[in-house]
């Protein structure tokens, strides 16, 4: 069933005592906008994250295997796709042939078919055997802290080292220090939009939008581990419009919500230091606001 409407929602996520998303160019230190001091998360961490509920959920089987996942080789799939259509013939001989000739779109949709993340965020697969390009219709932008988040840095000791030689350097003692970085408390907002066109084009059907909803509202509820602390989705607002152009740009949307420190607060430290008012009065014809999440 194909999608007949514009969505646009935003995702409100916390995290306590954790590092959300580590910088490799920086340490791992957690993300930051260091004109500003506000906390980042990208994109490509949250869609990984629905990314592996999906795969999780549906037990990594068509139509829901997952394209762009942990030590996937990716030409290895493109391969796939034209064994699938019964064009084995293009995967032999020389370059021009493995351009994928005519045989292109039939492999471009047989990945959508198959790929739930190549349906729902697109891909470039003009890598190996040409698959061709999608342009996905759910898109998220980076996430970014409501307000200016703190690095901290923590030395960890671990009662053990790793050969003989690092015993005997310690007359026995076996220690090895270590560091770790972690955010006091940050409430982060992203932003989404999913576009009924470029879902038709893909094959994106409400039954994916359901299990994108679902996932999102699970996002961090089987993506623990000790370094990311304790991280809870606070909130997932869903602008529903009545046609597929839309009925309101989506920012004048996202601008309903809005955030305030308690009065007395001056450094959060949970999601009850702060308050999220949503404006729903006087919205725009043909459009519905859902929670999914707060």
């Amino acid at each position: 069933m194909s999608l007949e409407k514009r969505y646009d929602f935003a995702l409100l996520f916390d995290v306590q005592d954790g590092n959300p998303n580590g910088d490799p160019d920086a340490g791992n230190l957690p993300r930051l906008d260091a004109e500003s001091g506000h906390g980042l998360v990208t994109d490509v961490c949250l869609k990984r994250k629905v990314r592996n509920y999906v795969g999780m959920a549906k037990g990594e089987k068509p139509p829901f295997e997952i394209y762009v996942k942990e030590k996937a080789i990716l030409n290895d799939q493109h391969e796939r796709a034209y064994k699938g259509i019964g064009a084995e013939e293009l995967l032999k001989g020389d370059s021009k042939k493995r351009k994928g000739g005519d045989k292109v779109d039939e492999a471009r949709a047989w990945m959508c078919q198959n790929f739930f993340d190549v349906r729902t965020f697109g891909a470039v697969m003009s890598t190996g055997i040409n698959c061709g390009q999608v342009r996905g219709p759910v898109q998220i932008t980076f996430a970014r802290s409501i307000d200016p988040i703190v690095q901290l840095e923590h030395s960890i000791t671990r009662m053990a080292v790793a050969t003989k030689a690092e015993a005997e350097k310690q007359d026995g003692d076996n220690r090895t220090m270590g560091r770790k970085f972690t955010v006091p408390y940050g409430l982060y907002l992203a932003h989404g939009f999913v576009s009924a066109h470029l879902a038709n084009q893909t094959g994106f059907s409400a039954e994916d939008l359901a299990l994108l909803w679902e996932a999102l509202a699970n996002l961090f509820e089987h993506d623990r581990s000790a370094a990311r602390g304790l991280m809870s989705m606070r909130g997932l607002y869903v602008f529903e419009h009545a046609g597929a152009l839309g009925n309101a740009p989506a920012h004048s949307l996202f601008e309903r919500i809005n955030f305030a420190l308690r009065p007395g607060v001056t450094a959060a430290r949970s999601f009850t230091d702060y308050t999220v008012a949503i404006d729903e009065t006087g919205l725009p014809n043909g459009v519905a606001l859902h929670r999914k999440v707060g």
